[in-house]
C-alpha cells in the first residue's frame, strides 16, 4: 500500500524497492546505474551527502581542497581505486559539468545529486542542464531525495523544480520516524532487480532482513496522509517563512553579514557576505559566528542540527514565541 502511495506521488517512480536507510538506498542506486549502463564512473558534487558507501564518502566534507574532478576520501578504509571511478564536480557550475562530461560522458554510469545540496538551492537551469546532459550521454540521473522527498512538495523536489530524474532515493519521512527507505525509478532501470527480466549477468541482488518493515510502513503511510491533507504544504511554507523573517529582522539589526540559504522548509544561516552557491562558499562562512548562533539557540530551547533548520507542521504559536526569543538572543551573541 505504501509503495503504491509513493509511486503515485513521485514523478519518476514507476517501480520501488525497499531498504532500511537512505544511505543504503543511495548505495543501491549507484550500483543499479552501473548494472543498467554497464559503465563504472560516477559523478557526484563536492559536499553532497549520499550515505556511508565508499563512493559516497568521496569528497563528502573535504578539508583539503584539490583540483576537480579528483575525489578525496573522507574516511579510512576506502580502497584507493574507488577514487578512480568517482568524478567530483562543483555544485551549480554548468560550464564545469559540461566540460567534464565532454571528456568522460560516455564512461559515466550516473550523476547523483541532491536537488538542493544540503542547504544550497540549484541555480536556475542547473538541474535542467543535468537532465539534458544525462540524456545526451545515456547517463542515469539519480536524485537523492532522502531529505527533500515529500518536504518541498508532495512529489518532492522533482515536482517542485519540475525536473524528473531516472532514479530517486527516499527515506526519513516515508518511515514516519522508523527505519525505512526506498529506491524508485523507471521500470526499465528497476528491472535489474529482477533476474527473470534481465538475466543472471545483469541482475542486481538486493536483500535486507528488515527492508519494508511493516511497522515503519504503517507509520510512513500515516505521515504521508497527513502531508497530503489540504493546506499542509502552505502551512509548512508559512511557518518556514515566518521563522526566516524572524532571523532577517534580528540579524539585520546587527550589521553582521549573513544569508539565509535554502528553502522555507529547510534552510540555514550562513555568515558570509556573498550568497553561497557551492560547498566551498559555505565553508568560507564565519565558522565562529555560526557556532555562537547555534549554541545560543540550543541554550534557549531550540533543538536543531548545527547545519540545518527544519520547520515542522506541529509548531504552535507558543513554539514560535520561544523561537523568536531565542533568535533575538542568538543575534546578540553574534553581533
Amino acid at each position: 500500500e505504501l509503495a503504491e502511495v509513493i509511486c503515485d506521488a513521485v514523478p519518476c517512480a514507476e517501480q520501488l524497492r525497499y531498504v532500511s536507510t537512505g544511505g543504503e538506498a543511495d548505495m543501491y542506486a549507484i550500483r543499479l546505474a552501473r548494472a543498467y549502463t554497464g559503465r563504472e564512473k560516477i559523478v557526484k558534487f563536492e559536499g553532497g551527502y549520499h550515505g556511508m558507501s565508499a563512493e559516497a564518502q568521496m569528497s563528502l566534507a573535504p578539508s583539503k581542497r584539490v583540483n576537480f574532478p579528483q575525489a578525496v576520501p573522507d574516511s579510512a578504509g576506502i580502497p584507493a581505486d574507488v577514487g578512480e571511478n568517482v568524478l567530483v564536480a562543483p555544485f551549480n557550475d554548468p560550464v564545469y559539468i559540461q566540460s567534464l562530461l565532454s571528456e568522460f560522458g560516455n564512461d559515466v554510469a550516473a550523476i547523483i545529486v541532491e536537488p538542493l545540496q544540503r542547504i544550497i538551492p540549484p541555480a536556475p537551469g542547473f538541474l535542467e542542464l543535468l537532465r539534458q546532459e544525462c540524456d545526451r550521454y545515456g547517463i542515469v540521473l539519480i536524485f537523492d531525495e532522502v531529505v527533500t522527498g515529500f518536504r518541498f512538495a508532495y512529489g518532492g523536489a522533482q515536482e517542485y523544480y519540475g525536473v524528473t530524474p531516472d532514479v530517486t532515493t527516499l527515506g526519513k519521512v516515508i518511515g514516519g520516524g522508523f527505519p525505512l527507505a526506498a529506491i524508485v525509478g523507471r521500470r526499465d532501470i528497476m528491472a535489474h532487480f529482477d533476474k527473470s527480466d534481465v538475466g543472471a549477468d545483469k541482475w542486481l541482488m538486493q536483500l535486507g532482513t528488515l527492508s519494508g518493515n511493516p511497522i515503519a510502513a504503517a507509520a510512513g503511510l500515516k505521515s504521508l496522509e497527513i502531508l497530503n491533507r489540504e493546506g499542509a504544504y502552505d502551512h509548512l511554507l508559512g511557518l518556514g517563512n515566518r521563522v526566516s523573517q524572524m532571523i532577517r529582522d534580528a540579524l539585520g539589526k546587527t550589521g553582521v553579514p549573513f544569508h539565509i540559504v535554502g528553502h522555507p522548509t529547510l534552510f540555514e544561516v550562513v555568515f558570509h557576505e556573498i550568497q553561497p552557491l557551492d560547498y566551498r562558499m559555505v565553508q568560507n562562512g564565519d565558522e565562529q559566528a555560526g557556532k555562537a548562533w547555534n549554541d545560543t539557540l540550543r541554550a534557549n530551547g531550540i533543538f536543531k542540527s548545527p547545519g540545518k533548520t527544519y520547520p515542522s507542521l506541529i509548531l504552535s504559536e507558543e513554539d514560535l514565541a520561544i523561537t523568536q526569543a531565542a533568535i533575538d538572543k542568538a543575534a546578540q551573541a553574534v553581533a
